[in-house]
C-alpha cells in the first residue's frame, strides 16, 4: 500500500483524534494536552475558515523562536498544505493557547531565509518533519506567529 494513499484514507480518523485532543486541551483549561508522553509540545490554534468563515481549532506542534511561535504546515508529508495554513493566509489574525495562556497573534509565511534558519529548529523539536519533507514534492511551509495587540 502506498504511504500517501494510506495517509489520505486515515485523515478522517486523524481529524477525530485531533478534535478529541483539542476538546480535552480546552476543557482542562490547558492543564492537559500541551505535553503528551513521548510527543513534542502542542498548542491550540484558533483560525477562521477561508471560505466558510467558520471558527476552527487545531492542536499543532510548535517551535519557540524568541517571542514568535513557528508552525510547520506538514500535513504528514501529504501533497497539499493543511486547511489551517490556507485559513491563516486568508485570515492572518488569530489566537493561540499554549497551556493555560492565550495569545493574540498574526501569521505570516516564513521567507526563504527565515525558513532556512527555522527548519532545523523544527526538526529538532519533532524529527518526523524530516521524513515528511522527503515524502512530498512541495516545500513544507513554516508559519511564523508574531504577537499582536488584542
Amino acid at each position: 500500500m502506498d504511504l500517501l494513499n494510506a495517509a489520505d484514507s486515515s485523515w478522517p480518523i486523524l481529524n477525530r483524534v485531533f478534535s478529541g485532543h483539542a476538546f480535552v486541551y480546552r476543557a482542562s483549561g490547558g492543564w492537559v494536552g500541551r505535553k503528551l508522553p513521548g510527543l513534542p509540545p502542542f498548542l491550540l490554534l484558533e483560525h477562521v475558515g477561508a471560505k466558510s468563515g467558520a471558527k476552527r481549532v487545531s492542536p499543532l506542534v510548535y517551535v519557540e523562536d524568541g517571542v514568535d511561535i513557528v508552525l510547520v504546515a506538514s500535513k504528514g508529508g501529504y501533497p497539499r498544505n493543511p486547511a489551517w495554513f490556507h485559513n491563516l493566509r486568508a485570515n492572518p489574525d488569530s489566537t493561540i493557547q499554549i497551556g493555560r495562556e492565550r495569545r493574540p497573534v498574526r501569521a505570516q509565511v516564513a521567507r526563504p531565509e527565515e525558513r532556512e534558519r527555522l527548519w532545523p529548529m523544527a526538526v529538532e523539536v519533532y524529527g518526523g518533519y524530516h521524513g515528511y519533507q522527503e515524502r512530498t514534492e512541495r516545500e513544507i511551509p513554516l508559519v511564523i506567529l508574531e504577537p499582536r495587540e488584542s
